[in-house]
């Protein structure tokens, strides 16, 4: 069936630096995309991050471009996010998603379960 399992969040203060990670297995990662999502409390889930299947390509959503990377391992099944100079709006649950390149993989979608990021001094 696919699963993603993301760690790494906790509580760092504003202006500090966290990086979270996503493990998958039980599907060919390296044929998936893989976008990170943040919902804060009170608030629909968006997404922040988008990586391509073979890595050369990466999106930000302006609310974090300049202060977050993505970055993947296709040997380790790993995709990261470093998130750097951490505002108190950051503060969210961060959920990972893989999404087929191929319409007839399957699983099409996987989501992780989610690690929540607290920004507060």
């Amino acid at each position: 069936q696919g699963q993603l399992v993301e760690s790494g969040g906790g509580l760092v203060q504003p202006g500090g630096t966290a990086k979270l990670s996503c493990v998958a297995s039980g599907f060919p990662f390296r044929y998936y995309t893989m976008t990170w999502y943040r919902q804060p409390p009170g608030k629909e889930r968006e997404p922040v991050a988008y990586i391509s299947a073979t890595g050369d390509t990466t999106n930000y959503w302006p609310a974090v471009k300049g202060r977050f990377t993505v970055s993947r391992d296709n040997v380790g099944n790993i995709v990261a996010l470093t998130m750097n100079n951490l505002k108190v709006e950051d503060t969210a649950i961060y959920f990972c998603r893989a999404s087929a390149t191929v319409s007839a993989y399957r699983p099409q979608e996987v989501w992780g379960q989610g690690t929540q990021v607290t920004v507060w001094p």
